[in-house]
């Protein structure tokens, strides 16, 4: 799956550092574009992130899904996005928070995931 999957188009919006395609399951990056940082270990860190957001969302009988979680640093941002089509995998995206436009971003982000081939 990870050969058909090209986060190639997310380094033209503005402020791209890097970006990966993570599996929730077991923290690892099945495909990253960028080599700003340690994608494996901001990979694994985030997994946690989201898995922690879920459960947190369970507990309080939320009955929702999570679109996008946002972390926002004083130099950047960083956005987890689960796919609505394999909850078991997330986009993890991290951008220049001076250079970047944020919603744009997010409906950049969410326009690519429709995109995605599975096949």
């Amino acid at each position: 799956m990870a050969g058909k999957l090209n986060l190639a188009p997310l380094a033209s919006l503005d402020g791209f550092l890097v970006a990966a395609i993570v599996d929730s399951e077991s923290g690892l990056a099945l495909v990253n574009e960028g080599t700003a940082m340690d994608l494996e270990l901001a990979a694994a860190g985030n997994t946690e992130v989201l898995r922690a957001k879920r459960r947190v969302a369970e507990s309080l009988g939320l009955n929702d899904n999570i679109d996008d979680i946002l972390i926002t640093l004083g130099k950047q941002y960083h956005l987890i996005r689960p796919l609505e089509r394999n909850a078991a995998l997330f986009i993890y995206l991290v951008l220049d928070r001076k250079k970047a436009n944020l919603a744009m971003a997010r409906h950049a982000l969410k326009s690519f995931e429709t995109g995605l081939d599975f096949s």
